[in-house]
């Protein structure tokens, strides 16, 4: 991160006064990062600016990132682009088989979201990834500090120690390392989101762990009165959490909830919750299912990835390769892999 643009005060960008400076610090954005990660629809409602002053300012804050390298430029070479993801940082998970199907770890720069029925395994994968996102990145982490947001209050410290201290790792290190932030409500968590940049930088985060993202809001909005309402600004905060990941170079990791659809008459009658609106926010799907004492993950939806699924357990040590299961399997129908359009 250039320090340069982070200590940048907002009155240096072009078209800022001091006047428009003040109203942007009093809506919570303080640095040009905030700005460049903020949503034209926030600007007008929160800091009383035109469509066309919110979208201009925002437009200056991420041309100044790019200057500094930390976004992209409008239009670049396949290559040039082929080259960045080949240095893409990759957290390792604890389960070598998991880690295949996800190409070599949860990515930074990108979303990753993992949905199933409770006791699936989405919090224990949350736990371990926790701490071996700390560890340095030439062994499978990301060697930074961990955001971990909880909304269910499922998150347990002492299952933190525990993993840490079966995979020989200093416990208490880890869990200094971890930040937790409870939220108990929709408009709590969607607050936190417009602060998530300044916490970022506070703490050195590598890592963002939303669990779950869909609690709160599927709690407070209820009946088809308030889907829209729910719906919007749940596309609000989950594409809040994916600028944040591309422009901090962060990996961002979510747990969701599902659903049945007491129509379905062939087939899995569970679906992730959030519709469509979390379904293409998400870089990564994953869906993980029960299997006695084992775990199945599958990959549903990914920019490249081919359908496939693969075999975990739940250990002393987080999660780990089930025994005996070395690898994953694959539909050799190409025409059958979910990859999005």
């Amino acid at each position: 991160m250039s320090e340069t643009v982070v200590d940048m005060e907002l009155g240096e960008l072009e078209g800022i006064g001091p006047a428009t400076k003040e109203k942007l610090k009093e809506a919570g954005i303080e640095s040009v990062l905030d700005l460049a990660v903020s949503l034209p629809g926030e600007l007008e409602e929160q800091a009383g600016l035109t469509a066309e002053k919110a979208n201009s300012m925002i437009y200056v804050a991420q041309r100044k990132l790019t200057e500094h390298g930390l976004i992209e430029r409008e239009f670049i070479p396949a290559s040039e682009e082929l080259e960045r993801r080949s240095q893409m940082i990759k957290c390792k998970t604890g389960s070598k088989n998991l880690d295949e199907l996800l190409g070599g770890g949860i990515e930074t720069r990108s979303i990753t979201e993992f949905y199933g029925e409770f006791g699936s395994g989405k919090s224990q994968i949350c736990h371990t990834i926790a701490a071996l996102a700390q560890q340095p990145k030439d062994g499978g982490g990301l060697a930074g500090a961990v955001l971990y947001v909880d909304t269910e209050g499922t998150f347990r410290p002492e299952r933190v120690k525990q993993i840490a201290e079966a995979r020989g790792l200093d416990s208490d290190e880890i869990l200094k390392n971890i930040v937790l932030c409870k939220v108990y409500n929709a408009s709590h968590l969607e607050l936190m989101a417009r602060s998530l940049g300044k916490y970022i930088e506070k703490f050195g985060a590598a890592m963002v762990i939303v669990d779950s993202i869909i609690s709160l809001h599927r709690a407070e909005f209820v009946g088809r009165g308030s889907l829209a309402e729910r719906q919007q600004r749940l596309n609000t905060l989950v594409h809040r959490l994916l600028r944040v990941a591309e422009i901090y170079n962060v990996a961002v990791v979510v747990t969701n909830q599902v659903q049945a659809q007491p129509d379905s008459f062939f087939g899995d009658p569970t679906k992730p919750a959030g519709g469509n609106v979390i379904a293409h926010a998400c870089t990564y799907r994953v869906y993980l299912k029960k299997a006695g004492q084992e775990r199945i993950a599958v990959m549903v939806d990914s920019p490249y990835h081919s359908y496939s699924d693969t075999r975990f357990q739940v250990t002393p040590k987080g999660i780990e390769d089930a025994e005996g299961k070395k690898s994953f399997s694959r539909n050799a129908d190409v025409g059958s892999a979910t990859v999005r359009a």
